[in-house]
Parts: structure tokens; sequence; C-alpha cells
């Protein structure tokens, strides 16, 4: 799973399982069964297309909202989660019964105040937008754009600081390619498609319509300073890195001090920036630059693209970062392009559901302690806890197993898996936010200084010890990871509800939905990526040449099957860019139900609703992927995200599964049947 930022943990994960476990302390008396078989189309066949027969009763009768891009099980379980998360934070605003939680209401209400936000107009980005107004040479270009990245506005050359990849016990800045407005370079660089030529088409209106709503009176000019804008993200699109590229993490570490930066760009002030970023002095002793030959050509662009060109370009990515908090005009613009050209979207969410967004953004934390104080149990906790043991005894006798694995490999695995840290739940300590000032009449400065807190925050890690408590997920976030340099596996409290986790229901549906995940996410410490980690979140190659060779044959087959996905006509997935996790997928089944059936301990499993444990736990598997996307939301998907499309992580996975054959008695002529020599097992 992508993080929001980067992430890092190290607990030494204690007792593996020895004989077999179950989900369920007890068993109830008349077993759910946990599936849903309302969604059920009995009249496609399993074994021809599992994904439309789990669920395609569903996918029939459950339209897209107008204000969403697309449904899916995990959007119905975090549009449960708002609904909880504004029940919160309305008590919060009438009543908070702490300092946070006065915090968490207050921002809301600035938010919600539609009247104070018209009336302020853009005067609380004065001083920003006279900034940019007032620049005189490219040069000073280094410390604005320093400035407006660490106000949230997107820039050419973004930084974040995390643990170092080569030395994971202390953190370092990270520098990275950033700063295009539309999804991906080839939305800039495919000229002869239709779709990405449309998008451009009103990216351009959206560009000039920022201009005009900042003062521009003059339509021509505004149309013209669009055109340059969108001239420059061009070239700054052909400079960057592909998504595959940048899945490289011995390519994407490139160690520089601050002084070879400018021997690197020297047309950019790196003096000034580094000053605006906190990234000088003793805490800046060097710098890990992930694209260098980006950034070389963002040097360049500096001096050769014409200062007003990157006047407008900066005014417009601001005005773009600061939009959803302006006036109706602003709002309805920015929804114009990134709701309904981009997602395929025809009505913006509500006000108070992007309030919701705001406060999760800004406070999340202070919001989660909210949330999991009502809606998560130590009941649950310990039994997912639990299930994550049975996962991890499964991982580690599967390794022993494994016949493509040397023996020296496999010694360097276990020692891997060893030191895993499963974090389930919330954090153990709590991100304070007693430092930031929010208050009811000021929505802009509010968004703005938190913002600035939270830039602040990663600055003042440097040259301290790594924190291993610190969460990059909060616990209301329907969403799991991985992060390498940690060696954990993070599991917040609202993904562990139905349909990921139901406490109610028989094991098998649990070990196929949650397990899964959670073998997932366990598996990414030994995919193409992850694999390049060692135990204590070191960048090392700890596998040999031999066994990287035979592991690198597995995943060419992979990439080679989910390359023939076509989700949208004309456009098929990009197998090396979901390599990651169609490999995290495939992986987390397979592991997820040997456990189940270790679970059993040699019984049979009961048949509930007319289906046997086995049934249950891939139905368990296909309905928590169950979802459909507009269009435009599936092309941006693509073109951007590693994960592949709902359907193909259900029929891409259990084609290549070999107890979804035996249960489900898949034969020559069924279309989801593989040759065995085509499927690809790696665990």
């Amino acid at each position: 799973m992508k993080l929001h930022r980067s992430t890092r943990t190290l607990v030494l994960f204690m007792g593996l399982l020895c004989a077999p476990l179950t989900l369920t302390t007890a068993q109830p008396t008349a077993p759910n069964s946990g599936i849903d078989l309302g969604a059920v189309d009995p009249s496609v066949r399993p074994q021809d297309d599992f994904f439309r027969h789990v669920d395609g009763l569903w996918l029939k009768n459950t339209p897209i909202p107008a204000d969403r891009p697309s449904i899916s099980s995990s959007a119905e379980l975090h549009e449960k989660t708002q609904v909880q998360l504004r029940a919160l934070i309305d008590a919060a605003a009438h009543d908070p019964a702490t300092p946070q939680a006065r915090q968490v209401g207050d921002l809301y209400a600035s938010f919600m105040d539609e009247a104070a936000v018209e009336k302020a107009g853009l005067r609380p980005l004065d001083a920003e937008l006279a900034a940019i107004a007032a620049l005189t040479q490219p040069r000073q270009l280094g410390a604005l754009s320093a400035t407006l990245l660490r106000l949230g506005a997107s820039m050419p050359v973004a930084y974040y600081v995390g643990q170092d990849a080569r030395q994971a016990t202390r953190y370092v800045p990270y520098l990275t390619q950033s700063g295009l407005g539309l999804p991906d370079r080839d939305s800039y660089l495919k000229l002869d498609d239709t779709r990405f030529r449309q998008a451009r088409e009103q990216y351009l209106v959206y560009l000039a319509t920022l201009l005009k709503l900042s003062g521009e009176a003059d339509a021509q000019r505004a149309q013209a300073l669009a055109q340059d804008v969108l001239a420059l993200e061009t070239e700054l699109a052909r400079a960057q890195w592909t998504g595959v590229e940048n899945r490289q993490p011995v390519k994407n570490y490139n160690r520089l001090d601050p002084a070879a930066l400018s021997k690197l760009a020297p047309g950019i002030d790196w003096t000034g920036w580094l000053t605006e970023t906190g990234f000088t002095g003793s805490k800046g002793e060097a710098l890990i630059v992930r694209q260098p030959s980006y950034v070389e050509a963002v040097g360049t662009l500096t001096t050769t693209t014409p200062l007003a060109t990157w006047k407008a370009y900066a005014r417009t990515h601001l005005l773009h970062a600061y939009a959803p908090y302006l006036g109706p005009a602003f709002v309805d613009a920015r929804f114009a392009f990134v709701g309904t050209t981009l997602s395929g979207t025809s009505q913006n969410r509500t006000r108070w559901q992007r309030g919701v967004v705001l406060v999760q953004d800004s406070l999340g934390e202070a919001l989660g302690q909210l949330y999991v104080g009502q809606h998560f149990s130590a009941e649950n906790k310990a039994r997912v806890e639990r299930l994550v043991a049975a996962l991890m005894a499964t991982y580690k006798s599967s390794i022993d197993a494994l016949d493509w694995m040397s023996p020296a490999t496999k010694k360097e695995a276990q020692a891997k898996l060893a030191t895993f840290s499963p974090k389930i739940g919330y954090p153990k300590r709590w991100v304070d936010y007693s430092a930031l000032k929010i208050t009811r009449d000021d929505l802009l400065g509010n968004v703005k200084r938190a913002r600035a807190f939270d830039a602040a925050r990663d600055i003042a890690k440097l040259g301290g010890p790594v924190d291993r408590a610190e969460w990059h997920m909060t616990p209301q976030t329907v969403n799991a990871y991985y992060n390498a340099t940690m060696n954990e596996i993070v599991f917040p409290a609202a993904v562990l509800q139905p349909p990921y986790f139901d406490a109610r229901a028989d094991d098998a549906v649990n070990f196929g939905a949650i397990g899964a995940v959670i073998g997932h996410e366990i598996s990414h410490g030994f995919d193409d990526k992850g694999s390049q980690y060692d135990g204590q979140g070191n960048l090392r190659d700890w596998w040999t040449a031999e066994d990287r060779a035979r592991f690198a044959a597995k995943t060419r087959a992979l990439v080679a099957q989910y390359a023939a996905f076509v989700p949208v006509p004309g456009y098929t997935l990009n197998g090396e860019l979901t390599l990651g996790e169609n490999i995290a997928d495939n992986s987390g089944l397979v592991i997820a139900f040997k456990a189940y059936r270790a679970s059993l301990g040699g019984k049979d499993a009961p048949v509930i609703d007319g289906l046997s444990g086995d049934e249950r736990f891939f139905f368990g598997f296909a309905q928590l992927r169950r979802g459909k996307a507009r269009d435009e939301s599936v092309l941006r998907q693509i073109k951007s995200d590693p994960h592949s499309p709902n359907e193909f992580r259900v029929n891409g996975v259990v084609r290549n599964h070999p107890g979804f054959y035996s249960t489900f008695d898949l034969k020559p002529g069924d279309k989801l049947y593989l040759p065995p020599q085509e499927r690809v097992s790696i665990w």
C-alpha cells in the first residue's frame, strides 16, 4: 500500500503459534457465514468469472453516486466511517471535552461558516500572492518554491523526511519529483490520445479560470499564461521518471551533500531553498535525491523559462491548493476539473463531507483519539492480533518449504520475518497538536498553519532518533500498509470492520478477507521491491543471484498476465507498475488459505448457507474487492496507481491459486482456467 508519508517501526514479533489457531474464541451456536448472499449472481459461473459470480447482483443494482468516481466495499465502509466522524466532530464543536477536541470542533466550524469564507475572499493569501508577484529574477524561485511547498502547494521538486534507506536508524531529507497538475506524465506526452487531449483542454480552462478569479482582468492574457503553464508542465513531465522507474529503490537512492546540489542543478538557488525548508546546518549533512536527472532538468528550466511563466505556475498551483477553502467560484472551478474531468463525477461532495476531510487531513490523530474511543473494541484488537500471528506462522513454515529459494536466502528471509512489527488499531502515542493554533473565524489561516505544522514536525525529526511508534495512517483510515524501512505492517481500526473483518462471522470469511489483507501486507516485505530491504529496514541485497533470477522469472509471468487485462477499451494494465501489489495479492491469498486450513486442525469446516468452508473463504476474498468505477477514474488509476482495478484483484488472483481450482473444480474450457505451467505460484 502506498503511504501518505515515509514510515517505520521495529518491534520484535513475539511468539508464533505452535498449535492450530481459530480466529474466534468460541464458535456461535448458529454460525454466521459473513457472506452477502444477496450480491451473488447465480447466472455467472464461478469458474468463468468469480468476481461477477460473487458480486454480480451488487454490481448490477448498485449505482455509482453522482458525487463519487467509484463505489466499492471499502468506499461504503469509508462512507460509514465518515458519518461516525461527523457525529464526533459535531459533538466536539458544541461541547469539547479536551483541548484537542476543541481544535477539532473549531477547525470544522471555520470550514462550515461559508459566509465568513466568502467575505474573506483571497485576503488570507495576500502575502503569498504578493511574494509571487514580486519575483524579479529566476533564482528567487528557490526560496519561494520551498515556502509554497511548506504551505501544501505542489512545486517541481518536493521533499519529505524519512529513514535513510541505507542506514535506517536515522532520518534524512528526500528530494523527489512533483509539480504536475495533471495526474501523470502520459497526460502531457500522449498527444494522439483523445482522452488525454480532452483533459489537457479542460486543464487550460481551469488554469485560466484560476488566473481570472485571482485578478487577471485580461481574458486573452489569462489564456496565454495558461498555455505557458501547460507548456512548462509538459517539459517537467518529459523529464520525470516513469512510475516503473520510481519503483526501483537502488536507482532512487542518490546521496548528495547540499553543496553538490548546486553542481547538479546550478539554475536553482539551493541556499534559499534549503534555508526555507530547514535542511541547513547540522541537520542537513546529506540528502537523498530520488531522480537526479529530473532535478537537473528543473534547474535548466528555471533559467530558460520566462519568469512570467514561472510566476503564473506558482500562482495557479497555490490557488489550486487552497481552492477548496475559498469562495464558491474557486470551489466550483476546481471541482469541474478534478471532480468531473479527471474523475467523471457530476456532483461535489456535501460541505460537511468536505469539512470532515479537512479535519482528517489537518488533525488526523486528534480525531483518531475520538474515533477509537467509541468505535474500536479491545476484543476486536486482540482477535486481529491472533489472526496476524496465524499468518506470520504460516509464512514461517512456507519459507522453509519453498523449492525456488536456497537455504542461504531462506535463513535471511526467516530473520527478516522474525523482526516484522505488527501495529493494530491505533498508535501507542498520539501526535501533540497543542502548538497548532486553530480558531473558528480563520479557515485559510487554519489550513496554512496546519500544513506548516506538519512540515515542521517532519523537519524536527532530523538529527533525532527514529520514532518507531509513529503511524502514517490515522486510526479512522480504511486501509493498511507495509513500510520497508521500518519492516512493519499496520492495520488501522477503521479497516477492521465488515467486510474486512466481521467479529460475528465464522472464521472462513475472515481468513479470506482480512486474512488475505494481512498476508498481502506481510508479502510486501518479500515482493520485487520490499525484498531489497533487510529485517532492519536497510536497502541491502540479501538474496543469492540464482534465487533472484528464479523469483524474477515468476514475476515476469505475472507481469505478462496483468498486461493482458483491458479495464477500459483501448487501455491495458501496466503489469510492471502494478507488479508489487499483484505479487502481494497473489501471495496474501495463498498464505491466508494455508492459515485457514491449518486453523481447522484437520477437522471439516461446517457448511453454512450452503457453502463449504473453502467456498466461504474465497467468497470472503471476492466480496472484499467488489467495486466499480467510472472510466475516467479507472484511466487515472491505471496510469498512476500501483493497484490493479478490483475485478483483476479477484479474477487475476484466483486463476493462479491451487486451492481455487480444487474448491470450484476448474477444468480446461472454463474461462478462469490456466494450464498448470502458466499459473504463478510464489508462496
